[in-house]
């Protein structure tokens, strides 16, 4: 996405932390020096740089996390000024720790300001850590600048947060921070670049194909180390993770795993910006389970935006390698109740440990259970007769599904035509594998619906399962599948439909032709005719104004002008003239 709803995009950074500050409680901004405070009575917690990267920095600021943020602008450091200005306010007496990323431009600024405060405050202690996470990089490539700053840094800032929030002094915050900040990889992936406000195109030099993926792409438009086709979700997770737990290549063995099943790890999935929160939580997910396979423990795990790129389409995968009891440091029992450590600060995501599959997954006392049947008297019928019409109804649906496709996308979602194959899939399975009656039609159409209901998403599959299960319904008592007990059972499924939807011919629904079928046949059960008039219906959907369903929510204009027909009626002609043209040659 290359727009942006801005005011001044000079503004937008301070805009953004007074809006941030006047939702949440207990914030505080310096709009001169575009800084986000709190107040409080210990070791003051220092980060900051350019913005474009929240929640991270300002939304950071809370209780058991940051004391102060300072903002840039967009993806540039804040001066020199403005950095003193910040430690100036983190500073209560007991010392002030900095936490910063990797880059050239934030080592350099918030270096400067750190030795005038030093300077001015010299009984104060007060040191600047540079965290360097990033394993995209090789060693030789970044000897001279070092590795980047990426979202692992903000596990630093947590256990940093948290140890001063309980009291700690100077020396053991900086101790477990300066630890955690050594046993942190990052690695991201992108599938486009990010767009700056205020700028035009998206930023986007390089151009991926649509079925390209970056591998080891900054937080500020870097372009990756690698460039490669799309692969599925766990070859990717699985093609990350080596980058972070290798040991062979020295060139990019950061961390000290030894990758023998005694390996502890906290996982961070983090969201840079433009990925759905659907993705996320399945790449988190399938990164669960590659870190199982490796024998690698995980102790937390945390999903969600902590450290966007504005809205870069793509995701990093973060592993702070846990401490073990022969390093005599800091344990790794404290660390982890440092991250679940409370806080308030509106932008951190808690972590939490994660669940095996069995222990999430729900035990279903009645699983196995026979489907619907009917309890009643049984009503005979004509298996062999309804199973070739059920066929053809299907085979017509499929046919017509990328014109069902097309008008959907037009006049409604674009569903319509992925959400038929789903249903008349199973419908087919249903027949082909038994489980249908052949002996009585109420439980024969009682199973379909529950076949329906199961994989047909959306207001059609509920329509649909609600008009089937009444239909059967309406066959009690009727001994015999008749033209007259059609009839009588369609009229009867329509009436019960009536009570769960307000759609009325002419509606511009599915609705429409299922009336005019209803009503026709039950005139003189002629199945031809009733057709004819579910066909003519759909038809006339192309110049009816939507009342109901997803078009109702289309421009009425563009949609006349469109001049297609109502998707679900289309879909509801098309199963109809399959079911004629076997019935029909009876």
């Amino acid at each position: 996405m290359d727009k942006h709803i801005v005011n001044d995009p000079r503004l937008l950074a301070l805009e953004a932390a007074q809006g941030l500050a006047r939702t949440r409680p207990g914030l505080l901004v310096d709009p001169k020096n575009r800084i986000i405070t709190r107040e409080h009575d210990h070791v003051g917690i220092v980060s900051g740089g350019g913005s474009g990267h929240e929640p991270s920095f300002g939304g950071m600021v809370g209780r058991g996390l940051l004391s102060t943020a300072v903002a840039g602008n967009i993806f540039a450091s804040p001066n020199v000024g403005q950095i003193r200005r910040g430690i100036q306010l983190a500073n209560k007496g007991k010392g002030v720790l900095i936490i910063i990323m990797r880059y050239t431009g934030d080592v350099l600024h918030f270096g400067l300001a750190k030795e005038q405060s030093s300077v001015s405050h010299p009984d104060v202690p007060t040191h600047l850590l540079i965290v360097g996470d990033d394993v995209a990089v090789p060693r030789s490539q970044g000897s001279i600048t070092g590795r980047r700053g990426l979202a692992g840094t903000v596990l630093v800032h947590k256990v940093a947060g948290s140890a001063a929030a309980q009291g700690k002094d100077f020396d053991s915050v900086k101790r477990i921070a300066s630890l955690v900040s050594e046993r942190i990889g990052t690695i991201g992936s992108g599938l486009g670049h990010c767009s700056l406000p205020g700028s035009t195109g998206s930023g986007d030099d390089h151009h991926l194909k649509s079925d390209e993926i970056e591998i080891g792409m900054g937080i500020h438009n870097e372009p990756g180390v690698k460039t490669m086709k799309l692969p599925k979700t766990p070859e990717l997770i699985r093609l990350m993770l080596d980058y972070i737990t290798m040991t062979t290549d020295p060139e990019r063995s950061f961390l000290p795993f030894k990758n023998d099943g005694t390996d502890e790890v906290v996982l961070l999935v983090n969201n840079l910006g433009g990925l759905s929160e659907m993705e996320l939580s399945a790449i988190a997910g399938e990164a669960l389970l590659a870190l199982e396979e490796r024998g690698i423990k995980v102790v937390r795990v945390g999903a969600g935006r902590y450290m966007t790129s504005i809205n870069l389409p793509g995701f990093s995968l973060t592993l702070l390698l846990l401490p073990r009891e022969d390093d005599n440091k800091v344990s790794a029992s404290d660390i982890v109740s440092l991250l679940d450590a409370p806080t308030d600060a509106p932008g951190w995501i808690s972590i939490f440990e994660p669940r095996s599959v069995d222990a999430l997954t729900i035990q279903d006392e009645h699983e196995g259970e026979t489907l619907v049947k009917n309890s009643g008297s049984p009503v005979s019928y004509d298996y062999t007769s309804f199973e070739r019409a059920l066929d053809a109804a299907c085979r017509h649906v499929i046919e017509a599904e990328p014109e069902i496709t097309r008008f959907d996308t037009i006049a409604g979602d674009g569903d319509c035509g992925t959400c038929c194959p789903r249903s008349i899939t199973e419908i087919l399975r249903l027949l082909q594998s038994g489980e249908v009656d052949k002996k009585d039609l109420i439980s024969a159409i009682a199973t379909l619906a529950e076949g329906i209901e199961r994989v047909m998403d959306g207001t059609s599959g509920a329509l649909y399962s609600i008009w089937m299960n009444a239909l059967a319904g309406g066959f009690t008592n009727a001994g015999s599948a008749s033209s007259a007990a059609w009839s009588k059972a369609l009229s009867h499924a329509l009436s019960s439909l009536c009570d769960y939807t307000n759609a009325r011919p002419p509606s511009r629904t599915l609705m429409d032709p299922l009336f005019a079928f209803t009503e026709s046949f039950a005139s003189d059960q002629n199945l031809a005719q009733a057709v004819v008039a579910a066909n003519r219906s759909t038809e006339e959907t192309k110049n009816i104004q939507a009342k109901a369903g997803r078009a109702a929510y289309v421009g009425q204009d563009q949609l006349k002008d469109a001049k297609v027909p109502d998707p679900g009626a289309f879909g509801v002609s098309k199963i109809l003239e399959g079911i004629q043209s076997v019935i029909g040659k009876q």
